[in-house]
């Protein structure tokens, strides 16, 4: 039990190596091997309440929360579950992610894929950076709801330039809380060397995206190589086409014939 600790406990933060101030690096390694990498950039909005200025309604204020750049983490590796913990601001604020891997039966047999399974977010609204003169302040926890994000197949890294949106449902009167995720490469199980991930796997948005920047080029490759082809066809049928006789228009120049 202690060595599992241990390994569980050897962990990394490297968002310092980050050109983007607003993205982050975190890995966890394991027997002196990464098992878990996690690189993206995160922003909390949470809905709160505060005193209208009768002190009698209420009225709802939002607190935007980023992702501490000197956030602690602690990981969890293992084959088919793993997961990544941060904290920031003396545990204020608490971000669990867990991830899972599974199999799945399909016609070409059983192909195994892995996913985000849950998202648990505990914020604290008497902390004073993101929240003013917060309602009843304390703690709070939003989490995911049969969550299945970033499914990708097994082996494989998930990126994803684009921001996501994911929903999280708080005990505080149910209010949502939304998670924006963007810049990820996320991978937390079958890395094939310590901090290498595997060959990516792009998200529909970025795959969208690709395509439409790279679908005129392709047209317009197309297009001009139907206008070579097309001059290069009329050269040939010119050439091959003998030349007709011209008939004279001037009626003495017939003179000669007969």
């Amino acid at each position: 039990a202690a060595a599992r600790l241990a390994a569980e406990q050897e962990v990394e933060n490297l968002s310092g190596l980050s050109p983007n101030p607003e993205k982050d690096i975190f890995v966890v390694r394991e027997n002196r091997t990464t098992c878990l990498m996690a690189e993206f950039a995160a922003k909390f909005i949470v809905p709160y309440d505060v005193w209208a200025s009768n002190y009698v309604d209420l009225i709802t204020e939002q607190a935007d929360i980023p992702l501490s750049r000197g956030a602690e983490m602690k990981g969890k590796c293992g084959t088919n579950e793993s997961e990544l913990e941060l904290s920031w601001l003396d545990q204020a604020y608490i971000l669990k992610l867990s991830f899972v891997k599974e199999g799945h039966n399909t016609s070409r047999g059983l192909e195994a894929s892995w996913r985000l399974s849950r998202i648990q977010f505990t914020y604290d609204t008497s902390e004073r950076t993101y929240f003013k003169d917060a309602v009843s302040p304390g703690k709070h926890t939003a989490s995911s709801h049969r969550l299945s994000a970033l499914v990708t197949p097994a082996g494989r890294s998930y990126e994803c330039q684009a921001q996501q949106t994911i929903s999280l449902v708080s005990n505080d009167h149910q209010k949502s809380v939304q998670l924006l995720l963007s810049e990820v490469r996320l991978q937390p199980f079958d890395i094939p060397a310590d901090f290498v991930f595997s060959e990516e796997h792009k998200c529909p948005v970025d795959q969208r995206e690709q395509l439409e920047e790279t679908l005129p080029l392709i047209l317009g490759l197309i297009l001009g190589l139907v206008i070579v082809i097309t001059l290069g066809i009329y050269h040939i049928h010119h050439k091959l086409t003998p030349s007709q006789v011209q008939i004279p228009r001037d009626r003495s120049q017939y003179k000669h014939m007969g």
